[in-house]
């Protein structure tokens, strides 16, 4: 038992690992503003059209970027909810991602 616990601990940080490599990206406002996040949800990359810029109207733009960072940490939570299901051969494990 203390062997296959050990086996899954070394396939949850290779995850973990893999995870960090991987990206997932989300857009808003047409592709205005597009956000890239790794696995783990962490944001790695803001891109934004310069069309959108408008000293006049910056809470559009703060919109657009809250809604693309938030679809892509989705994305990455989705993404490792998958890995870890394939992990764990579709059993539901009793907590949460350490990630």
């Amino acid at each position: 038992m203390l062997q296959q616990a050990q086996e899954v601990q070394g396939r949850l940080q290779q995850l973990q690992d893999e995870l960090q490599n991987r990206t997932v990206s989300a857009a808003s406002g047409g592709g205005l503003v597009t956000v890239t996040a790794d696995g783990k949800g962490q944001i790695r990359k803001v891109q934004i059209d310069p069309s959108v810029v408008n000293p006049s109207d910056t809470e559009m733009l703060e919109d657009l970027v809250l809604v693309a960072i938030t679809e892509a940490q989705k994305k990455a939570t989705a993404l490792a909810e998958e890995e870890m299901r394939k992990l764990t051969g579709g059993l539901s494990l009793p907590f949460k991602l350490p990630f």
